[in-house]
């Protein structure tokens, strides 16, 4: 199981989701996770990319229904156990977060 740990920003974002956006994050971590899990590519649905002009972090899109396209930030960090990707959240939120990721 990969490892996280959410910078404060990461935290106050996610306290502005609404429980429908809430509960969506967490339907997609769980196939992100499953994915780092079995070490495969992550599935195209998850569209998992680099941000544009920054260099170590990756954005996770996903649908928020109501709304623009649900957005996090994060990057990897130094394994906390061997062998486990640990992953550092960093925003959440729509395309808007993408101009501090």
């Amino acid at each position: 199981m990969p490892t996280y740990e959410t910078l404060p920003r990461f935290t106050r974002d996610l306290e502005h989701l609404t429980p429908d956006q809430h509960r969506r994050f967490r339907r997609t971590v769980a196939a992100f996770v499953d994915d780092l899990r079995t070490g495969r590519q992550f599935r195209p649905g998850l569209r998992v990319k680099r941000v544009q002009r920054a260099a170590r972090i990756y954005e996770l899109t996903w649908s928020m229904a109501t709304g623009p396209a649900g957005r996090a930030t994060f990057e990897y960090g130094t394994e906390v156990r061997p062998g486990t990707p640990h992953v550092i959240w960093r925003r959440i939120g729509t395309h808007d977060i993408l101009t501090g990721p």
